[in-house]
């Protein structure tokens, strides 16, 4: 794999922007998906890489950050965890709703790099890691932040499980999805909807009905 200057990519291929729903925050936001994905395995020299899940706000990202803003106490002066950040969106937006520390974790490197670049863009502090957190047990966060991360059987599993262990730890757990197909709705307690302007080329309408939901 080659050697990449991730915030210099960044930089190059995104646009800094507002998501819809959360005009509180700036992200560094690609227009297309396609290009920046051919862009980012040409810049890497691996063909077959997951999209850049770190260049888009997505609908359970965006509903979960909109609820957070909405709702500051549940995160002021907390330690919160952005679980699978992408781009930083909710940690940003639990730092903004008075967090008291947020990690942002997620293994993907462009995501941490996003992440920090974000958080730089809208002058908050966060903390940002790329192991994979599923692999050990959770650690002491008074919250666990999930936005939509249930896309893909596998991970599905081993997200849920973990976010159990997490609630029997003490941590109150949000997530933000989208109705995408492994969410374990039997599991969860409805909160909210929110319906999410998005991009036909990422979502199958231009508006996304998405909840939140809680353990």
């Amino acid at each position: 794999m080659k050697l990449v200057d991730h915030p210099d990519f960044i930089r190059q291929n995104t646009t800094i922007l507002a998501p819809p729903l959360v005009p509180e925050v700036l992200l560094h936001l690609a227009h297309e998906a396609v290009p920046i994905w051919q862009k980012t395995e040409e810049e890497l020299g691996e063909i077959g890489l997951p999209p850049p899940f770190w260049a888009f706000a997505w609908a359970g990202g965006q509903a979960l950050s909109r609820y957070v803003l909405d709702h500051p106490h549940l995160v002021n002066a907390k330690s919160v965890l952005d679980l699978a950040t992408g781009s930083g969106l909710v940690a940003i937006a639990a730092k903004k709703a008075g967090a008291r520390s947020v990690l942002a974790a997620d293994i993907d490197r462009f995501a941490c790099a996003a992440a920090r670049l974000n958080a730089q863009a809208n002058g908050v502090a966060i903390d940002i890691g790329d192991e994979d957190l599923l692999q050990d047990a959770p650690h002491d966060f008074d919250v666990v932040l999930v936005g939509d991360l249930f896309y893909e059987k596998a991970l599905a599993e081993r997200v849920h499980t973990w976010l159990i262990a997490a609630k029997a730890g003490g941590a109150d757990i949000l997530i933000g999805d989208p109705g995408r197909s492994y969410l374990p709705k039997s599991a969860l307690l409805h909160v909210v909807d929110y319906n999410v302007p998005v991009t036909r080329e990422l979502e199958d309408s231009e508006i996304k009905r998405t909840s939140v939901w809680r353990i």
